[in-house]
């Protein structure tokens, strides 16, 4: 009767740390918290296709006051921005900004077996930008069978947005 108990007990122990562990099924930004005011490299990582399916097209909606956007080219895939006008002007080394890249994504292939990650940097931009607010980064992610869409802002949720924390400037 002990051995079933201990079984028992070993087997509720494996459950429970698996159900902590976080979900590694979402599109997830490598860097959760950078500084307003500083330059941030956001690295999206893509862990799998959909539902057994290759993702072909990943696209990143950029939130308003992240400016300056660099998106890094990946061998084998194309790449592509579209750009827009920002609700405000910017300043960026003493350069004023009205526009620049809304969106940014990338196609080809990755099979749902591989994992990958999508970068670009960034200028984490002030005054509209403060310390303690959450940015999300909306990430669609295009399959030969299906779509996945990590949009939602709310928490807990399904198919959060990644997001990242914003800190006080150093």
């Amino acid at each position: 009767m002990n051995r079933l108990v201990l079984r028992a007990a070993k087997a509720a122990a494996i459950l429970a740390a698996l159900a902590a562990m976080p979900a590694f099924a979402h599109v997830t930004l490598e860097t959760k918290q950078a500084p307003v005011g500083s330059y941030y490299k956001a690295v999206f990582r893509v862990p799998h296709g959909c539902a057994g399916s290759p993702t072909l097209k990943v696209r990143v909606r950029v939130p308003e006051g992240v400016i300056s956007i660099k998106p890094q080219p990946k061998p084998g895939w194309t790449l592509e921005t579209i750009k827009g006008s920002y609700a405000q002007p910017y300043t960026v080394h003493g350069a004023q900004i009205t526009s620049g890249v809304k969106e940014v994504s990338w196609s080809g292939k990755l099979l749902d077996d591989n994992y990958d990650e999508f970068v670009f940097q960034a200028y984490l931009a002030e005054p509209t930008l403060k310390p303690g607010q959450v940015l999300y980064f909306p990430v669609v992610q295009e399959c030969e069978k299906g779509v996945e869409r990590w949009i939602e802002t709310a928490s807990p949720s399904d198919k959060p947005a990644p997001s990242l924390k914003l800190l006080p400037k150093p």
